[in-house]
């Protein structure tokens, strides 16, 4: 008996069908079949059904001699299902790679509940993605099982049948079965599972890819098809009606209900606008007749104001929509004015002030707009307050940062009068992203851009002539407002020459170049052996452990960036033969993926199960990185920085000519390596197998490009910063490149011009 049976339903999906089906027989985990209904498809989707059958035992093809429509096809389907549990994945939507292993995991660890609820994200037909919106509703359910009393908020997801598996002989005992029907099926099948499961497990992970088509998808087309939500509710309705126990759930379903309806009638695309006023009578007459007392909902339920206009006319109901519209329309317009106001109270308050004189002892600091007190603006903010304790420092941080401060900095936030007052008299500025354009650059300010690390792919003017930058990318426009920027800088900090040529010719403007070294890279050059005790022990690793930290690139030629190399629960597991128990993966997203869907394939609930540590939400990247014993990442311009431990480095290459050809880079990562390469998950996983990693080539490797890209790192750029151009002291170049835990080792660097233009 296989784990899992997979129901498909196939209907005119000849486009997406291929896909679907690969998506499932292409899984890491195999122990499944996948049961495949042909719904009288007229487009060669039976077809493609019989040739995968053909190659692959595990497909099953039913031809159904009549279209039934998603639902009963369904139902044609279960008597063939033999799995343990059920699954219903629609023809045109995709399993996520290492969703079935994930779900064989939960259900294991939850002891195999009735139904497991797990999460999707909408795949949108020109390429975007977005996560389920109430996905914090699975992660708040906690680990154990609960029922729908326990946890109702369960009720609050999209009624759809293929976001959950379910135990078959819970299914069988109750007799549940899909209802005729093509738009809304999934509704009374939804709610009176639910009510009816003794033990819900919930699964935090993207498990699911829902297509959202252009054009073709059901639920999309206008048409009188869209009356059948009102026959699934009653269906729903009707089943609480029958059941007493469940009547408590009534003036939640009718709500439910109103909701949904209502929400229905106010797309444009769906009811056509003739029918729209039947539509609404409709659904005014759903909701009395299952009001409170199962008949005229006159017993005095409490209605939801927004759900009283089903007391009403279509007429009135009409009425009220185009009157919030206007309302709306000018909410928006005004907003645009408010807006515009404000932006000319604030200029006019930075104007005032920029009358008065500049104060000598004031410093304003601002990490990745305005994150907080982060990467190198932080470390020349801590090396100011020993060196040169009479300069105020103050931080911009956005608000929603503010709490994750620490107590004793002075901050304000963007746009506040403070805000505006303090820079429009402050000396200096320090900045790695740059302050915004509307603030005037006077004379005697001195303004510090850190940059955030050397760059490896082109930017600012660079990517102007590559073939790749003109697909999506205004690259023009970029160097308008780049450069607006860039004129305000006085000193571009550089940590090796690489860095130093790149930035005057991407940026043509009259700064000059700071051979001081990176300032956030201090602690990691003067890192001893103990230094990530304290990370590690924060992270919950044991202090004997072999710490492997992956650290993948966005991708800029895929939208939202987020691209799975490999299976990351594959690689924890084959790092333990590899490197044996005593080790720890830690995975650090970059941050612009932190707040996106990516953590939901699969890094959150690995975390939570203990596989592997998500650090992404970690502040200090420093801290990670001295708490680990070696990296293994793609093209992230961390590698130069961890660099500076003398720390094995891998680089895993897989699609090193996609990454290239969209924007362009420096120089070929792969022929000029920190360590090892690999082009393919088989060789990443050979190189840790055989040792290889930290093997006397990997060290040669490295050490070759630690002298050419932390050329200036020698543990005291934030000092030089300080004493340079703050205390106004000769500024002395970094002289040698000392090798981490080796104070006695040097290597002598060719002395040079400090500063050039």
């Amino acid at each position: 008996m296989p784990r899992f049976s997979i129901i498909v339903p196939v209907f005119k999906v000849r486009d997406f069908l291929r896909e679907c089906l690969d998506s499932v027989l292409e899984q890491s985990y195999r122990d499944l079949e996948v049961i495949a209904v042909d719904d009288c498809s007229t487009d060669g989707s039976g077809e493609i059904l019989d040739a995968y059958a053909a190659r692959d035992p595990r497909v099953h093809v039913l031809h159904l001699p009549a279209n039934v429509g998603p639902g009963r096809a369904r139902n044609a389907g279960l008597p063939y299902a033999t799995g343990a549990f059920l699954l219903f994945l629609d023809s045109d939507d995709t399993l996520t790679p290492g969703a079935l292993r994930a779900l064989a995991d939960r259900l294991d660890e939850a002891g195999d509940p009735d139904v497991l609820v797990f999460d999707y994200a909408r795949a949108y037909w020109w390429g975007g993605t977005s996560r389920n919106p109430l996905a914090h509703v699975l992660k708040a359910a906690g680990d154990g099982t609960f029922t729908v009393a326990e946890h109702p908020e369960i009720l609050d997801l999209l009624p759809v049948v293929w976001n959950k598996a379910y135990r078959r002989e819970f299914v069988e005992e109750h007799g549940f079965r899909f209802p005729p029907g093509h738009y809304y099926e999934d509704t009374p099948w939804t709610f009176p599972v639910l009510l009816g499961a003794g033990r819900i497990a919930t699964l935090n992970r993207i498990c699911v890819g829902y297509r959202q088509r252009r054009q073709g998808n059901l639920l999309s087309i206008t048409g009188r098809g869209h009356f059948d939500v009102h026959d699934q509710y009653e269906r729903v309705l009707t089943f609480l009606a029958s059941r007493p126990e469940a009547a408590r759930w009534r003036p939640y379903l009718r709500r439910r209900m109103a909701e949904h309806c209502l929400d229905i009638l106010d797309r444009p695309d769906r009811v056509p606008a003739r029918d729209k006023g039947e539509f609404f009578r409709r659904t005014a007459e759903l909701s009395r007749k299952y009001g409170a007392d199962g008949s005229d909902g006159s017993d005095g339920e409490t209605v939801p104001p927004e759900f009283r206009v089903l007391e009403g006319c279509w007429a009135g109901y009409r009425a009220q929509r185009q009157a919030r519209r206007v309302r709306e329309a000018l909410g928006a317009g005004g907003e645009v004015v408010r807006r515009a106001g404000a932006e000319r109270l604030r200029r006019s308050w930075s104007l005032v002030h920029e009358r008065l004189p500049l104060d000598p002892n004031l410093a304003v600091y601002s990490a990745f707009s305005h994150r907080g007190v982060l990467g190198d603006p932080a470390a020349v903010y801590r090396a100011a307050r020993e060196l040169a304790p009479h300069i105020r420092g103050v931080w911009v941080v956005r608000p929603e940062r503010v709490a994750a401060l620490p107590a004793d900095v002075e901050y304000v936030t963007p746009g506040s009068p403070e805000h505006l007052r303090l820079t429009a008299r402050a000396t200096y500025f320090v900045d790695n992203v740059t302050f915004p354009c509307i603030l005037t650059r006077r004379p005697g300010s001195v303004h510090i851009h850190t940059h955030r690390g050397t760059p490896l792919k082109f930017t600012a003017a660079d990517p102007l002539h590559e073939p790749g930058a003109r697909l999506g990318l205004d690259v023009p426009r970029m160097l308008r407002r780049s450069d607006r920027r860039a004129d305000r800088w006085d000193y571009s900090l550089v940590a090796n020459r690489h860095s130093e040529l790149v930035w005057s010719r991407a940026y043509p403007r009259g700064f000059a170049s700071l051979r001081t070294g990176s300032p956030r890279n201090d602690v990691l050059v003067n890192a001893g052996p103990d230094s990530g005790a304290e990370v590690r022990a924060r992270l919950g690793i044991p202090a004997d452990h072999t710490v492997v930290l992956y650290a993948p690139s966005p991708r800029d030629h895929r939208r939202g960036g987020h691209v799975e190399r490999f299976d990351l629960a594959r690689f924890a597991e084959d790092l333990g033969r590899s490197l044996g128990e005593a080790h720890t993966l830690v995975v650090r997203l970059h941050p612009s993926l932190a707040d996106g869907p990516a953590r939901g394939f699969g890094l959150a609930e690995l975390h939570r199960r203990g596989v592997l540590v998500d650090a992404t939400d970690e502040p200090h990247v420093e801290e990670v990185m001295l708490a680990s014993d070696v990296l293994v990442t793609d093209y992230s311009a961390l590698m130069f920085d961890y660099a500076n431990l003398d720390r094995p480095i891998v680089v895993h290459a897989d699609d090193w000519g996609a990454f290239t050809a969209r924007l362009g880079t420096y120089f070929d990562i792969t022929a000029d390596p920190p360590g090892h390469v690999s082009y393919s998950y088989r060789e990443l996983a050979s190189l840790f197998d055989a040792g290889q990693w930290r093997d006397t080539e990997s060290t040669r490797l490295r050490t070759g490009f630690r002298e050419r890209y932390c050329e200036f790192d020698d543990g005291r750029a934030a000092e030089r910063v300080v004493r340079t151009l703050m205390l106004g002291e000769p500024f002395q170049a970094p002289q040698r490149l000392r090798a981490p835990g080796d104070p006695g080792a040097r290597v002598r660097r060719e002395t040079s011009r400090s500063i050039t233009r």
